[in-house]
């Protein structure tokens, strides 16, 4: 089994916190307070990209992490924009660890898959950094099951290991359980989610009139646009209702306790909006809520589309 660890060696939580609103949603001192928040639980695993809001995000954690860098893993991600070739990559991943402030990254994703850019000339670049020593781990983001295999057979002429995958998943996002989630437990890839909260939809703010993400930006709308997801979302806020409990901590706590086991990425603008995801950290689900949460949306279908085997 793949072991993923802070430079010291330390095991990594069980949830990492991503910083994609810091610099702009969340300012400087909020994002301070949230990470103060992260850290004061034990969350050691933080989650960037070097687009995010311009780079501002990148240049905060790396000022806070400043004091405490082998304590831990620290992810970014290159290639959203401007393809996967080789000079891109660089030259993103240079401002990158300039912005960080940090020689090396723990974990380097490539942000999406780049159908422009032949894989194997992406996957030597990653290659390279990591024979320098400049990341620890590879990881790859936002890439189909077969996409993924490919890369694997590819990197094996490099003697690159990919180590990491990050998908979308959360209870109105579940497409992942089909192939990405086996087959990254088969392979021995771990895998850290993201949006476990979809955008927002599942702390039931939208419903009482609520303002966020999916109000505010036409791809986050259009993402979560479907009835049956505010339906859901709709039904853990009774649930959660019922049994004293955060709709957000059920949804975290949810996207957890898939059987491959998952690193949910959370995230918040306030240390307010905060505490209900931390608050799955306690939230030991038993098979019972588990199953009763999952009957909220859709099962996808299996692979094979042979349901009546299922």
């Amino acid at each position: 089994m793949l072991i993923i660890t802070t430079p010291n060696g330390q095991m990594t939580s069980r949830f990492s916190f991503g910083t994609m609103q810091w610099g702009l949603q969340a300012d400087a001192d909020e994002a301070r307070a949230l990470y103060d928040a992260c850290r004061a639980v034990g969350i050691n695993h933080f989650d960037t990209a070097n687009m995010y809001c311009g780079g501002k995000s990148e240049e905060l954690l790396g000022k806070f992490a400043s004091h405490e860098r082998e304590d831990l893993l620290v992810a970014t991600k290159v290639g959203y924009d401007g393809g996967a070739g080789r000079e891109n990559l660089l030259v993103q991943f240079d401002k990158s660890r300039m912005r960080l402030a940090m020689d090396m990254v723990d974990i380097l994703y490539l942000h999406r898959f780049d159908p422009e850019t032949p894989i194997e000339e992406t996957l030597e670049t990653f290659a390279m950094l990591h024979n320098d020593g400049k990341i620890r781990f590879f990881g790859l983001s936002n890439f189909a099951a077969w996409q993924v295999v490919h890369a694997i057979h590819e990197a094996r002429r490099f003697d690159l290991m990919i180590s990491m995958m990050q998908p979308m998943y959360s209870l109105v996002k579940r497409q992942a359980e089909v192939e990405i989630l086996p087959m990254c437990a088969e392979m021995n890839i771990k895998v850290a989610s993201y949006s476990p909260l979809g955008g927002g939809l599942l702390t039931g703010k939208y419903a009482f009139g609520g303002t966020g993400r999916l109000s505010e930006n036409h791809r986050y709308a259009t993402r979560y646009g479907q009835d049956y997801m505010h339906d859901a979302a709709k039904g853990l806020t009774q649930l959660g209702q019922d049994i004293g409990l955060h709709p957000a901590t059920l949804a975290v706590a949810w996207a957890g306790r898939h059987w491959s086991n998952p690193i949910p990425i959370i995230s918040a603008r306030s240390v307010s909006q905060l505490n209900p995801s931390l608050a799955a950290l306690d939230l030991d689900m038993d098979d019972e809520l588990y199953a009763r949460l999952s009957k909220l949306t859709p099962t996808p279908p299996p692979a094979t589309d042979r349901i009546e085997e299922t």
